[in-house]
């Protein structure tokens, strides 16, 4: 069973660089994703949609393959292409994949203006490995289908403040009384 987080942010470039983050994540085996979109509510009102899969371009791209074999099959290859990348493209963008975008945009329409939102959907992860790299990430937690205490954990690991190298104190090994660790 999937989880659907959704976390907002003060700006697009901010929802982009946690979406990179957890790409990279799933890359490391650490967690598979089922979709990641940045829903972005403009300065108009209106809600734009950032989608990993453009369902329009990879439909018109197997439509344009598949017309071009059957119109080489009927010796019209290029009608076939046409029709093809036609249809593909209309069934395309026809296809939801992942998260609902209606239930995207309706919960974006709620945001401030030029602020965004990432929704992901989890299908598993590794919790503590995740948690950790993303523990000071900012953003704050819209709504989740996952448990309190998961939730609870999720929330702290994204509002951890990190302090910065300047106020890290620097770790100094103890002295060694004994330089030769052989004798």
């Amino acid at each position: 069973m999937s989880d659907l987080i959704v976390i907002v942010y003060p700006t697009e470039a901010k929802a982009e660089e946690m979406r990179a983050k957890l790409l990279d994540l799933q890359n490391q085996y650490l967690l598979s994703i089922g979709d990641a979109v940045i829903a972005v509510r403009r300065e108009d009102g209106k809600v734009k949609l950032n989608q990993l899969l453009n369902t329009t371009a990879a439909g018109a791209v197997t439509g344009g393959f598949w017309g071009t074999l059957v119109g080489l099959i009927f010796l019209m290859p290029l009608l076939g292409a046409a029709v093809g990348v036609a249809s593909g493209a209309l069934g395309g963008a026809l296809a939801d994949y992942g998260i609902n975008d209606d239930f995207m945009k309706q919960l974006a329409s709620k945001l401030k203006p030029g602020s965004a939102a990432l929704f992901v959907e989890i299908r598993k992860m590794t919790e503590d490995k995740v948690l950790e790299a993303i523990k000071g990430t900012g953003g704050e937690l819209l709504q989740t289908s996952l448990d309190h205490t998961k939730e609870q954990a999720l929330r702290e690991a994204i509002s951890a403040h990190i302090p910065p190298p300047s106020e890290a104190s620097p770790a100094t090994p103890p002295p060694n009384p004994n330089p030769n660790p052989m004798s």
